[in-house]
């Protein structure tokens, strides 16, 4: 469903990433994971033609993303930014409906199956309640619940989200991971963006880790997220158990300093 191959991209001369390439196949949830500043949301951006990149090529469901419109675009692949500041009081139910934008044409307006998949998504992400409230008056955690039902609404065949549960309690993280279980068993694929290395590793059918401009690694997270990778990634502050056969991914030491590189 998503192909990125030998993708390479900078601002100016400097350098995001360089030689990026692999697949998402379609109807699995695909994490990316990596550390800050290793180009995560940079390659969103390139997948959603929201930047240029310098080579390489992205195509979804086939297609080149750089010869589609944005409006066709748009019917192929939905889009979770990791912070979204509303210009606007528009009512959560008037967002999630913003979703359906690029199948709204014509005379006809709002149709039926419009207001279906609306009503879908905040009933599966349990927002209802919150559909005649300002989306703007919400609180971060509320907004990220009702960016992932508009993309939902959207109801394409790619789903990107940009960290999904960062702004989220413990439960709602866990829920909303078993959303994305139960969307992609449907058939949309889901590439989403983690810093968790649980959530890679719990939820996910493969992961996509990317470090210092580049792709290291990807595959089975199960295999893939090892004490061996978050050694190289992490500066070996990170272990890796086993909890009632549940993989867990847990600090060496509490009071280690992560290296600054990290946080770059």
């Amino acid at each position: 469903m998503l192909k990125v191959d030998n993708l390479s991209f900078g601002y100016n001369s400097i350098p995001v990433f360089k030689g990026i390439s692999f697949k998402v196949e379609k109807g699995s949830l695909c994490g990316l994971f990596g550390p800050n500043g290793s180009g995560k949301t940079t390659l969103f951006k390139c997948c959603m033609s929201f930047l240029k990149y310098s080579s390489g090529s992205i195509s979804v469901d086939g297609c080149d993303v750089r010869k589609k419109k944005i409006g066709e675009l748009a019917k192929l692949v939905a889009y979770v930014p990791q912070e979204h500041k509303p210009p606007f009081p528009y009512l959560v139910k008037e967002v999630v409906l913003m979703g359906r934008t690029p199948h709204m044409g014509g005379i006809f307006g709002i149709s039926e199956e419009d207001r279906n998949k609306v009503r879908e998504a905040m009933e599966m992400l349990e927002i209802s309640h919150l559909a005649d409230k300002p989306y703007n008056q919400l609180s971060g955690g509320q907004r990220q619940l009702v960016l992932i039902a508009r993309a939902m609404a959207q109801d394409t065949p790619l789903m990107l989200l940009d960290e999904p549960t960062s702004a989220l309690d413990f439960c709602n993280q866990i829920r909303i991971w078993n959303i994305l279980k139960k969307i992609s068993a449907k058939g949309t694929t889901i590439l989403a963006c983690s810093h968790d290395p649980n959530h890679i590793s719990w939820f996910c059918d493969d992961v996509v880790v990317m470090y210092r401009g580049g792709l290291v690694a990807k595959g089975n997270p199960r295999s893939v997220v090892s004490e061996q990778l978050l050694s190289t990634i992490f500066n070996n502050i990170c272990s890796v158990g086993y909890m009632d056969r549940l993989m867990m991914v847990y600090p060496k030491n509490i009071q280690a300093e992560c290296p600054v590189a990290a946080l770059r």
